[in-house]
């Protein structure tokens, strides 16, 4: 590393930090030619598989497009700044985890929506409604319709088992 002042190679580390969720190592140095103290960042490079896209053209990953197409969707919504990190975050680990060099963009977005179906249905229709480029209201209509259904039966699922009867013996 070198100085930024002097650019000597030579320095020493006085202090090391973990920052972001120990997912980066901050440094302070010292120069040990011009003795002045610099700070460096160390993370580790995180390798992201190609997005292969609906025409068959591959593009780097890019987390501000999913960063956008969420703020978009969310936009005055109650929805918190830090709940979209997370859901980035999430998305992220995800396509990590997977360990392809490659990825379908629809994996990408059916798992935005099915997150945004769990954070605001609002902001997950908006999102739908882009996304799969409904081509009527009728399209529309049905996407809604599967929400509503898929609402009742998390709701019949969540909800407590009836106590049974006591037989009293009569």
């Amino acid at each position: 590393m070198r100085c930024p002042f002097c650019q000597d190679a030579e320095n020493k580390v006085i202090d090391s930090r973990e920052s972001h969720e120990g997912s980066v190592i901050r440094r302070r140095r010292e120069c040990l030619a011009c003795k002045r103290r610099f700070t460096t960042y160390e993370r580790v490079e995180e390798l992201y598989p190609l997005i292969v896209k609906k025409d068959g053209r591959r593009e780097a990953f890019d987390r501000e497009k999913i960063v956008n197409g969420l703020k978009k969707a969310c936009e005055k919504r109650p929805v918190s700044a830090d709940q979209l990190e997370e859901t980035v975050v999430a998305i992220e680990r995800q396509l990590q985890g997977m360990g392809e060099k490659e990825v379908p963009s629809s994996v990408i977005g059916e798992e935005i929506m099915r997150r945004l179906r769990q954070l605001d249905e609002v902001a997950y229709v908006r999102f739908a409604s882009v996304y799969r480029s409904f081509r009527d209201i009728a399209e529309f209509m049905d996407e809604l319709k599967a929400l509503r259904e898929a609402e009742a039966r998390e709701k019949c699922e969540a909800a407590p088992a009836a106590p049974a009867p006591v037989d009293k013996g009569g």
